[in-house]
């Protein structure tokens, strides 16, 4: 029987790309793997068919022999004898990453190592502005696991040491031989670590670290906003058996603040000014976020929502000398709770008003009737 084009079983035209042949035949192999299917023997057979078609199109050489002689090229001696290519034995790599999460070969994932990394840690930590605004040196108390003192760190017993794992010789995986397949996996008995503890700590109980709470001083610099993320290496959860510890986020929230309110460096406050000290003008004192007091001068006919900038006032900038500025918007007060001799005077006033006394309402009242007027001609 003859045998099929290699082009027609990997699935691809015969001037296909590498990775078009790559692609296509993880994907054929992905489905077809003995693993996958077993006792399936026609699954067999097609997973060593797609196997012999890669092998000669993945190497350069062959491939070129390939299209200019078809199959006859490897006859009489010249057979598909030789190593497998680099794309070939990458491609199956692959294949066995995803059907294992493992490797194949050469390929070698780093071993899982007995001294483990600790975790990383979270803590949230609520400050005032005015904690931000000058900076502090917090503490903070958190449970969290630390070295064991009892075994320093290793999880065996006072006195003796955690032996090389005799399934794996110390390597932390275990290696299958699957046909012409070297496939590894995690050694089943010392879970990758390539140690075994045959006296654990009785403290620990061979873990190598136990949960106690610790107290850290954490220094928040000036100008942190809502949301800033601290890191503090090596302070978060201790390594199993003696590995490196995690590191620990320190994360900022700021408490809301009765007067302030912050964008960026910048600050905001609403000052309620009188109807009459925005009609005639004047001045106000205020208290800025470091706690001195600042004169703001008010200008006759002063409208409510009028801003009045107080530059370099505001918060400082994280890590520079720079200062953003505080604005103080004027919300104008109207009269409540009147004597009767207030409303005599108002009405007085009223009556004395005119167009130019409020020259925004009245604009706005001629311009709506102008424009309700056009609609109806």
């Amino acid at each position: 029987m003859s045998k099929r084009d290699f082009y027609e079983i990997l699935g691809v035209v015969k001037g296909a790309s590498e990775a078009d042949m790559k692609s296509a035949f993880r994907k054929a192999a992905m489905h077809c793997h003995p693993d996958r299917n077993p006792g399936d023997k026609a699954a067999e057979s097609r997973f060593k068919e797609l196997n012999e078609a890669y092998q000669c199109l993945s190497d350069a050489q062959k491939r070129a022999a390939y299209d200019r002689f078809g199959h006859a090229a490897f006859e009489n001696g010249g057979g598909m004898g030789g190593g497998m290519g680099d794309g070939f034995a990458s491609s199956m790599s692959d294949i066995f990453d995803d059907l294992f999460g493992e490797v194949m070969g050469g390929r070698r994932n780093q071993r899982t190592s007995g001294r483990e990394r600790g975790s990383d840690l979270r803590y949230n930590l609520e400050i005032s502005l005015e904690e931000a605004f000058r900076g502090k040196t917090a503490t903070v108390r958190l449970p969290t696991s630390v070295a064991c003192d009892a075994c320093g760190g290793s999880g065996a017993k006072a006195g003796s040491k955690p032996k090389p794992c005799g399934t794996c010789g110390g390597q932390g995986r275990v290696r299958a031989q699957q046909g012409f397949f070297a496939i590894e996996r995690t050694c089943p008995t010392c879970g990758g670590r390539g140690e075994i503890i045959e006296n654990p700590c009785s403290v620990c109980s061979g873990a190598g670290r136990i949960t106690k709470e610790r107290s850290l001083s954490v220094n928040i610099p000036a100008g942190v906003e809502d949301g800033t993320r601290i890191r503090l290496a090596g302070e978060g959860e201790a390594g199993l058996r003696g590995g490196p510890s995690g590191d620990l986020y320190i994360f900022l929230a700021l408490k809301p603040h009765p007067f302030f309110q912050r964008d960026g460096a910048d600050l905001f406050c609403r000052v309620p000014i009188s109807m009459v000290q925005a009609a005639l003008g004047g001045e106000f004192s205020v208290h800025t976020v470091d706690g001195s007091e600042t004169r703001v001068k008010v200008p006759e006919g002063t409208q409510s929502g009028k801003q009045f900038k107080l530059k370099g006032k505001g918060m400082p900038v994280l890590r520079t000398r720079d200062r953003g500025d505080l604005y103080i918007q004027a919300n104008v007060e109207t009269p409540q709770s009147l004597t009767r001799r207030q409303r005599e005077l108002l009405a007085e006033f009223d009556a004395e008003s005119s167009n130019k006394t409020h020259p925004e309402s009245a604009g706005f009242f001629a311009k709506m009737k102008d424009f309700f007027d056009n609609l109806s001609t």
